[in-house]
Formats: structure tokens, sequence, C-alpha cells
């Protein structure tokens, strides 16, 4: 360690690494003392980035020099072993700021599917907040806990991971927060309106169309919440290089659906909507839920 870098955490042996070529190749690696991670352009040894701090550039026995840094969450999300589909950054950050996670916050989620949700939501409430994670198959559950506690160092006393139906948890103490990533979210709707304080934020992610529509419908009809608010996030890339400024041509286009909503007082009916519905919104063909008053177009 220099001068210029006193202060800086050294890589430490045990902890993960983002190793990136030239090419923007990246791999995720676990510094172990005495191994050597192999690539096809060679081998580098682990041991000579042991001690130094991040930013540092080592070669590998083919001469291909390979930045080091700590990955970011967004690295390890997309890296890590997965059982179920993963809730991708752009979606994750969406939903931090949606459901309006803060520092000391008690939120619920389910399901905890491979964990990348779970690592945000626990940095987001911190060390006096809990998470509380519900998960109906085991396989995930083991997953969720092993990528949760390789990516913090260890078990987390601020989470709580359960096998089985959110719908069976405790509605008391109430919580601040809900987070549905889930096949059915709106056969949850009923017990987030007793499980939530009044103004607490029930936000859905949901991949289909017809899972957004039966979410807000649910939520609308129930009556105990505001007006559901639905969007989606798409994120696109740019090419920058001097006089040649473009879109990159991929992008993450769709990945889900967020629904949030926020709970009235109990007791509080949620006020009309002002708009009419589109013609035939609700008419024959519609047999969904339908908001208190509303009858067939």
């Amino acid at each position: 360690m220099t001068e210029d870098t006193a202060g800086a955490r050294p890589l430490l042996a045990g902890e993960q690494v983002r190793l990136e070529d030239h090419k923007g190749r990246k791999h995720l690696v676990t510094l172990e003392p005495g191994k050597t991670f192999h690539t096809h352009r060679g081998g580098i040894v682990l041991d000579d980035l042991i001690g130094q701090p991040e930013g540092v550039v080592v070669k590998s026995t083919g001469g291909v020099p390979y930045l080091a840094l700590r990955p970011l969450l967004s690295d390890y999300v997309l890296a890590m072993p997965r059982g179920a589909a993963v809730v991708y950054p752009k979606d994750t950050a969406q939903i931090l700021v949606a459901a309006d996670v803060f520092p000391g916050a008690h939120v619920v989620e389910a399901g905890a599917g491979s964990g990348s949700l779970t690592c945000a939501l626990l940095r987001a409430v911190g060390p006096e907040g809990r998470v509380s994670s519900y998960e109906r198959r085991d396989d995930f559950a083991a997953i969720a806990r092993r990528n949760v506690e390789r990516f913090f160092g260890g078990p987390q006393p601020t989470w709580d991971l359960t096998v089985g139906d959110v719908v069976s948890a405790p509605t008391r103490p109430r919580v601040d927060r809900i987070v549905l990533d889930m096949l059915a979210p709106w056969e949850c709707v009923d017990w987030a309106a007793q499980a939530l304080v009044p103004g607490g934020v029930l936000c859905c992610y949901v991949a289909t169309t017809t899972q957004l529509a039966r979410t807000v419908e649910t939520a609308r009809a129930h009556g105990g919440f505001t007006e559901p608010q639905a969007s989606e996030t798409m994120v696109r890339t740019w090419h920058v290089e001097g006089l040649a400024v473009r879109p990159d041509h991929r992008m993450i286009g769709h990945t889900g659906f967020l629904v949030t909503t926020r709970r009235l007082a109990p007791g509080v009916s949620a006020p009309g909507r002002r708009r009419r519905p589109a013609p035939g919104a609700y008419g024959e063909n519609y047999d969904g839920p339908r908001p208190a008053g509303q009858q067939v177009d």
C-alpha cells in the first residue's frame, strides 16, 4: 500500500473479485490463497491480488491484462447461481424507490427466488431494519440463503427466511412494506391489507399483462388501497466514441411490470376514480374483479 492508496480496504482472501479484460468480459472469482484462476488467455495467480487495493491490473500468464475490482451488487446478481429467475438490477432499483424502502423499515418479501432482491432490501433497511422473506419451494429457499450469505459474507441478523406461503405470515405487528414477486400476487391482497401499516406500500412484480391486469383490478376492487400505479422499466445503453454517439444495438427490454399501491387507514374506502373507464373496459366479456359500483357496460 502506498500513500495514494492509504485508507483503501485491501482485497482479502475469501473475498470475491471481478476480473475484466480489455473486451469487457467479466469473471467473478473468489480469492483463494495458492490458487490460480484459469482463463482461455492464461492463468491468473490469485496471490498477486490478495492485499492489493481495488482498481489494480494483473496480467495472466498469456500476457492479457485484467482489471480487478470488488463486484457491485449488480455484478453479483447477474453471476449468482439461480433457482428462480433473478430480479434484474433495473427493476430492483425501481422497487426500492417505488416502495420507498427506508433504513429501519420492516419489509416482507415473497418469494425469495434466488435472493437477488433480498440483498438489495437488506442493504436498504440497514442494521436497524428487518427483511422477512417467504419462499414456497425448499430448493429455491436454499439457493437464496446461499446467495445472500455469500454476498454479505455470512448469516444476516436482520433477515428471516421462511419456507411457506406468505399468507400464513402473522399480520401483527404490522409491517412497513410488502414486496410480492410471485405468480398470483392478487391472492395476497386481503392479507397485505391486514399486514400493512396505514400508508404502507404494497409493491408487486409480475411478468405478463394478464397478471398485471388481475393484480391492479384486485387491489382496486378491495377498496382499502390507493389507486394502483403500473409501470415497466427499459434500459438502453449508448455507444460513445468521438463523433460516433448512438444507441447500442442491444438493450434490456421487458423483464416485468411493477404495481404499487398504498394502504389506506382501516375503515376508509378508496376515493372513486374521476375519469370514466374506456368504453367496453368492464363490458360483458370482462370477468375479473370490478371497482365498487362498477356495473357491466
